[in-house]
């Protein structure tokens, strides 16, 4: 019994009662993008959400018991991680996958958890299993498509923890087996992956191409407001600011006609919020960072559906820009509201951004801002595996 039974269970109900996830968001006030994602295994439900479902679906307290019966994430990923050297056929496939949402779902919770190590050598597994032929061959397909999906979680973990040689060569190993598995829809999400690493790199015009290339193909809505954005980031990379502009705002345009059932699971988190967040990175790193300002309060604002244990990386951006223009009561209550989180902030991209933020202003911020900024330095650059 578990999240599993719980999933399936759900699913048996929506389509039993002839009900979408659109419509059982909608009649609940949900998210449909984050129901698609629960449903779809990549986010962990909480007992908020199953008890929504049981109401709605009137299953007498049947969903809240599966989900009260579900392991502890970490649990569960270490054990899924161990179990893909010892299964094969389509046992491996699914514990690939289970593997890989296990991942997914330690890396969201909270200011997310360091998985890059843990992603990276759950890959390495299997990529010597492939190579060695340790497999069904009968699955095979299905077994490289989930490993590509595989690879596509350690190359994203591997840049959050700015490993950016290593995140380059799994991307490109994720790439390679979702194309030989056919699987056009991760293909897809590695593109933006690709594209974002070039971007950080500055090889905007790299990530352009890139962005470019995926806009020529036929895309769901969250899809094409993603390479949107990406093209967004090579534009402003590049010196075409109006460009990246107009870029953006077809991508919120296109989140404004709402959210498709067809929609890949994995494009829960392409929402306004995460469109704000891009936006004002581009305008941050112009250095254009009054006008960063706006977007990034946006970004950051809560808005009821699954966030992204990312999302920190736009508060340090924010107080950056808070900090470059002089606004020092606003950069100090910010200050003061990271020194909560920010030693258990996982994303080494954060922490290195808020420490160089500290060092930067701390020469010319007034007295009380100075302290404040002192204080979140010495928590941010901390050993994160001291214990109080």
């Amino acid at each position: 019994m578990g999240s599993r039974d719980f999933v399936r269970r759900t699913q048996q109900m929506l389509h039993d009662r002839g009900l979408s996830i659109r419509a059982a968001s909608r009649a609940m006030s949900y998210d449909p993008a984050y129901l698609t994602r629960v449903l779809a295994g990549k986010q962990a439900p909480s007992q908020t959400l199953a008890g929504a479902l049981d109401r709605f679906l009137r299953a007498d307290g049947e969903l809240v018991s599966l989900l009260a019966a579900a392991p502890s994430a970490p649990e569960s990923a270490l054990a899924t991680t161990l179990r893909i050297s010892d299964v094969r056929g389509a046992e491996l496939a699914r514990a690939i996958r289970e593997t890989s949402q296990r991942l997914v779902t330690l890396d969201n919770e909270g200011g997310g958890m360091p998985i890059a190590t843990t992603a990276a050598h759950a890959f390495k597994v299997i990529h010597t299993r492939l190579k060695n032929g340790d497999y069904a061959t009968a699955y095979e397909r299905d077994i490289r498509a989930a490993a590509a999906e595989l690879a596509e979680v350690a190359g994203w973990a591997l840049f959050d923890a700015e490993q950016h040689d290593a995140a380059e060569r799994y991307n490109e190993a994720a790439l390679h087996l979702a194309r030989a598995s056919g699987d056009r829809s991760m293909e897809l999400l590695i593109l933006q992956n690709i594209a974002m690493v070039a971007e950080w790199r500055g090889h905007f015009r790299t990530a352009l191409a890139t962005a470019d290339g995926a806009l020529t193909r036929r895309l769901s809505p969250r899809v094409r407001a993603m390479f949107l954005a990406r093209e967004a980031q090579g534009r402003f990379g590049t010196g075409d600011a109006a460009g990246g502009a107009q870029a953006l705002n077809r991508a919120k345009t296109l989140l404004d006609d709402g959210v498709r059932d067809d929609e890949p699971a994995w494009a829960w988190w392409v929402t306004h919020q995460e469109l704000d967040g891009q936006h004002g990175f581009a305008l941050w790193a112009a250095g254009r960072h009054r006008e960063a300002a706006p977007h990034l309060q946006r970004a950051l604002q809560p808005t009821g559906s699954a966030t992204v244990g990312y999302r920190s990386i736009s508060a340090a951006r924010l107080l950056g820009s808070l900090l470059h223009t002089g606004a020092w009561p606003e950069a100090e209550e910010l200050a003061i509201g990271l020194h909560s989180t920010a030693s258990e902030t996982a994303s080494t991209r954060t922490r290195n951004l808020l420490s160089k933020t500290v060092r930067k202003s701390l020469p010319t911020a007034p007295p009380n801002t100075a302290h404040a900024l002192e204080h979140l330095g010495t928590l941010v650059n901390n050993d994160p595996l001291a214990l109080d």
